[in-house]
């Protein structure tokens, strides 16, 4: 029988949103309503759950139980959940919409905006350590979300982002290292922490396949923002154009950002060309390929 990726994506997607539903209904209650229903909000806007998808299939196929990654998958959407709420704020990139509704500062208010995205980044933490037993491989796992977060990559990713708008001299070295710090290891992170679940089994494998993974995801994202529109892309399209932020559209033009994608997922499939029943991530790769959103 063909190996229909979108059926077991979908197995994985639901199996995260039933456990997000019911951890969503077990917050704590005597929060406020306001910082809750933005939690929320935030939560459930949409989104493609890729992260979490990448750590259940990654936990399964090296034999990593459920229980022991489910509230790291929490985490990493939470995570993910924070970071666009604060890309949208006024002060990045200033955007109404996000999955084609308001974005949070746009539904509750610029202040809780912000916020919401520090409950967000503070309750993955909290969520992580959620666990009943806490083993050294829990620390370094967290460990490396939490790196690949924060402010030696995703924020400074970020910072990086900021700083070369309408950089005329930046080069593809400068763009890559945003990519990286920015997009790429949080691609990574859900595949890594399985591995390091696991005893580290297929560490360096799974650390070229999300790398690579990682640079078409975003290359790619360039790519949806100038040929997409709203309704297509859930926000608002050639947005990176108009602050003339450094891209791999600025960098290439379109057709060298196509090609560079492409060159992004042959590597990407060709780092796993080796790992028997690697059909999930052959699979999943070439979907991510063919999105257009």
């Amino acid at each position: 029988m063909p190996f229909n990726i979108e059926q077991v994506y979908n197995q994985y997607f639901n199996k995260f949103e039933a456990l997000l539903a019911d951890y969503l209904n077990n917050l704590d209650q005597s929060i406020s309503k306001t910082i809750q229903q933005a939690i929320e909000y935030s939560m459930t806007n949409g989104g493609k759950r890729v992260r979490a998808v990448l750590l259940l299939a990654s936990a399964d196929y090296l034999g990593v139980d459920f229980e022991q990654v489910k509230y790291f998958a929490i985490a990493l959407e939470l995570i993910q959940a924070y970071s666009l709420v604060h890309d949208d704020l006024p002060a990045m990139d200033n955007d109404d919409y996000r999955r084609g509704k308001l974005s949070t500062h746009k539904k509750f208010g610029e202040a809780v905006g912000i916020l919401a995205g520090d409950a967000l980044l503070n309750l993955a933490v909290e969520t992580c350590l959620k666990k009943q037993s806490f083993s050294e491989k829990d620390v370094e796992a967290m460990k490396l979300i939490f790196d690949f977060s924060g402010y030696k990559g995703m924020v400074a990713g970020q910072v990086l982002d900021l700083q070369n708008e309408k950089n005329s001299n930046a080069n593809q070295d400068v763009l890559y290292d945003i990519y990286l710090n920015k997009s790429v290891k949080m691609i990574m992170a859900p595949l890594l922490c399985a591995s390091i679940l696991s005893g580290h089994k297929y560490y360096s494998e799974l650390k070229q396949y999300g790398m690579n993974l990682g640079f078409a995801f975003q290359i790619q994202d360039d790519i949806i923002d100038v040929e997409g529109n709203l309704e297509q892309i859930g926000k608002t399209p050639n947005k990176d154009v108009q602050v003339d932020k450094l891209t791999s559209i600025k960098v290439f033009g379109i057709d060298g950002a196509k090609s560079k994608a492409k060159e992004f997922f042959d590597k990407t499939l060709k780092s796993v060309e080796n790992l028997k029943n690697n059909e999930f991530f052959i699979h999943f790769a070439n979907m991510l390929n063919k999105r257009k959103y």
